[in-house]
């Protein structure tokens, strides 16, 4: 049993709760995840771990209540308990020393992206941040972006908040101002992580001028151990699993028209679940 003992609504719908997980904190690096079963009737659900301590021994996890078990997720309160938490799983983000790098994050992307933000900025590289989000209500963890980053830049859908646009547009603008520079450089990596037509936009743009990008797979996670398939896609032309072979991917390799389609899978039976 894994005590909750703080909770944030961060956004509409969106929760941060803390969780004491010794063992999990103790391992946990960025980019990878967690699986939680709240009870003993519970399904499997896949979790970005967004912040930890190793000293306290907790692990701050954020979701977007959009479906039945983060609901339920969502009413729980410190103090309460999650039946089982196992992590931490996936590999991590390889990061190094490498130059500069842009960490793009979309939605409730924006709270795995924090955690990779600060392992490349504690890695010494320069780190641009672009944070989107769909209104200004909706977004999350800027400040502890603004906190990471050499430079944040942000957008929202609706044009609420900041620039108005996608993060796409954000990152076009600075690939034009390196164009038209003669003494500034196309980053050395661009990390991206969000809702997935964001994902493959932002592998697009890059893939246009040549600069190394990486996706975080995440969103197709069910079982997060191989064995139910639905995390099953197409990078480089093989076969592998977001969850034991990623999260993270060469973008520029990745089918995303497979992906979209994989990420469709139980929509029939995610429409029959009722609170």
């Amino acid at each position: 049993m894994f005590r909750i003992i703080d909770k944030q609504e961060l956004a509409q719908d969106i929760t941060q709760i803390t969780v004491e997980a010794p063992l999990v904190a103790k391992k946990a690096k960025a980019g990878q995840f967690v699986v939680i079963i709240i009870d003993e009737r519970g399904e499997r659900i896949p979790l970005t771990l967004a912040d930890w301590d190793k000293d306290k021994g907790t692990i701050n996890l954020i979701f977007q209540q959009v479906g039945f078990t983060t609901k339920k997720l969502g009413r729980l309160n410190p103090g309460d308990y999650i039946e089982h938490i196992l992590g931490s799983l996936g590999h991590p983000t390889e990061v190094k020393k490498i130059g500069t790098v842009i960490c793009i994050g979309g939605g409730v992307g924006i709270a795995e992206v924090y955690p990779v933000s600060r392992a490349f900025k504690e890695a010494g590289n320069r780190v641009i941040g672009i944070i989107g989000s769909r209104s200004k209500e909706l977004l999350i963890l800027e400040d502890k972006m603004r906190e990471t980053c050499d430079e944040l830049f942000i957008t929202t859908d609706d044009g609420s908040y900041s620039r108005g646009g996608f993060v796409t547009d954000a990152l076009k603008d600075l690939f034009t101002v390196i164009e038209k520079s003669t003494h500034t450089k196309y980053p050395d990596l661009v990390y991206c992580i969000g809702p997935v037509p964001m994902m493959e936009a932002v592998a697009e743009l890059t893939k246009a001028y040549k600069v190394r990008t990486i996706v975080s797979l995440n969103p197709i996670m069910v079982d997060a151990t191989g064995m139910c398939g639905s995390c099953r896609c197409s990078v480089a032309g093989k076969t592998v699993f977001g969850c034991v072979d990623g999260p993270d991917f060469d973008a520029h390799q990745v089918d995303f028209a497979e992906l979209e389609k994989r990420l469709n899978l139980f929509k029939d039976q995610e429409g029959k679940l009722k609170d």
